[in-house]
């Protein structure tokens, strides 16, 4: 048992996402402090040392002066991988990577740096890199088509966003009577990964326990979501494992890169980026926003305006925001929330509340502030610049809506048949389960 656990969040020796070094705790109390009053987990369980609740968020590491608690480092994993000539290497790297991974290097927060990443992985040796902003617009093609269809056949509402590991787990543990509510799509990188292993693999004649699937992301929850025993296969894991940007920067400078001196590369070509609602995915209400475009789409057979290609009530560094959408003929209300404690608020006074969709980011503005995003003294200042980067490449895209994506087309006519259709339930959608934990 942890003899600070009043002062401090206690860590399992087992936790896949954060540890922490012993030797460097101050004892200072920030991380449990941001784990009670932002995530709502410290504090509203027993502890005893079987039973520790974590919802690998990340954030205690991030507000810990002394990097005492850090992520679990997986960078000897994919340096192993790389260098196994039995092994392909495919990382696929999350929206908001491309606009702070930059600031391990002295750019600024927001800066869009997607093609120096990308040569940056090929310069240590990766054979493809896949931007998940693919995987995003999978995600909406699904979770928009599970939408219209809990509203038309009067199934459960609201329905909460997967998309979040940290969110998913929270849900799980603390409020498993909603578990019917989160929509049973996998995050990004869980139908990113599936495709790659089960289409792609068999696509270049590779066995898919030959093509190891890294996942480099502003979360280290996703580190808990790639050991989900609901997302493998009978080659194994589904994402192999995954890397931080801070243990990539870090990556970078042990192999002395000069990441300024980078010529920008694409994304390989089989997996291209993905629409401007993916890009937008790593923002607070950038889920949302892309399931509106593409629901407006599949209820009208028009192109959504242009109020909904730029959302503004759904944008913002606000906690909670709410809007709505008039969809089949009714207005569909919409509410978007970061931060855990603040869902926790909403959840215990749902009843009193209509809403039909509801988006949870665990992280401060979602995953532009994620658990395994370069540290900051000025973390609002960081996230709100962030956001804005991937909201000004949106602006840019001529692609703004996962529906108008030719490559997602034509990887529903050569193998998914149609979203919501048993193959894309197999490959795309998951399951849940209640965790039990002492009150």
């Amino acid at each position: 048992m942890d003899k600070y656990s009043e002062i401090r969040v206690p860590i399992s020796h087992n936790n896949p996402s954060i540890k922490r070094n012993e030797r460097k705790c101050v004892l200072c109390g920030k991380c449990k402090d941001v784990c009670k009053k932002k995530m709502g987990v410290a504090g509203y369980w027993k502890y005893d040392s079987e039973d520790i609740v974590c919802i690998n968020c990340g954030q205690c590491a991030n507000v810990c002066p002394v990097d005492s608690i850090t992520e679990v480092d997986s960078t000897d994993a994919l340096m192993t991988a790389i260098n196994d000539p039995k092994k392909k290497v495919a990382v696929i790297t999350s929206p908001s990577v491309r606009v702070s991974l930059g600031e391990m290097f002295d750019l600024p927060a927001g800066e869009f740096v997607a093609g120096k990443m990308v040569s940056l992985l090929k310069r240590l040796g990766v054979d493809y890199v896949f931007d998940v902003t693919f995987g995003a617009d999978l995600t909406i093609m699904e979770e928009a088509s599970e939408l219209i269809d809990r509203i038309k056949n009067g199934k459960t509402l609201p329905q909460f966003t997967s998309c979040c590991p940290a969110w998913v787990k929270f849900v799980e543990t603390f409020y498993p009577q909603y578990i019917p509510n989160l929509s049973t799509c996998r995050s990004p990188i869980g139908m990113m990964s599936s495709v790659i292993k089960n289409y792609f693999a068999k696509s270049i004649k590779i066995d898919p326990s030959d093509l190891v699937v890294v996942a480099m992301t502003p979360c280290v929850a996703k580190k808990f979501e790639a050991e989900r025993e609901e997302l493998r296969s009978y080659y194994g894991k589904d994402t192999n494992f995954v890397v931080s940007v801070r243990e990539v920067g870090r990556l970078a400078k042990r192999n002395k890169i000069k990441f300024s001196t980078l010529k920008d590369e694409p994304f390989d070509s089989h997996f291209p980026t993905g629409s401007g609602a993916g890009v937008i995915f790593g923002a607070s209400g950038g889920v949302m926003e892309a399931a509106v475009r593409t629901a407006y789409y599949f209820t009208t057979g028009e192109n959504p305006p242009s109020d909904l290609l730029q959302f503004k009530k759904l944008r913002g560094y606000k906690d909670v925001k709410t809007a709505s959408v008039n969809l089949l003929g009714k207005e569909i209300k919409l509410c978007v929330i970061f931060g855990t404690m603040q869902a926790r608020d909403v959840l215990n006074r749902l009843k009193s509340k209509n809403y039909d969709m509801i988006e949870v980011m665990a992280c401060p503005n979602g995953c532009v502030g994620g658990g395994g995003q370069p540290k900051s003294n000025n973390p609002d200042e960081r996230v709100v610049a962030r956001a804005k980067g991937l909201y000004d490449q949106d602006a840019k895209m001529d692609i703004k809506s996962s529906f108008e994506n030719p490559k997602i087309q034509a990887l529903y006519k050569e193998f998914l048949i149609s979203p919501l259709s048993e193959k894309a339930e197999q490959y795309l959608h998951t399951s849940y389960r209640a965790r039990e934990y002492k009150k």
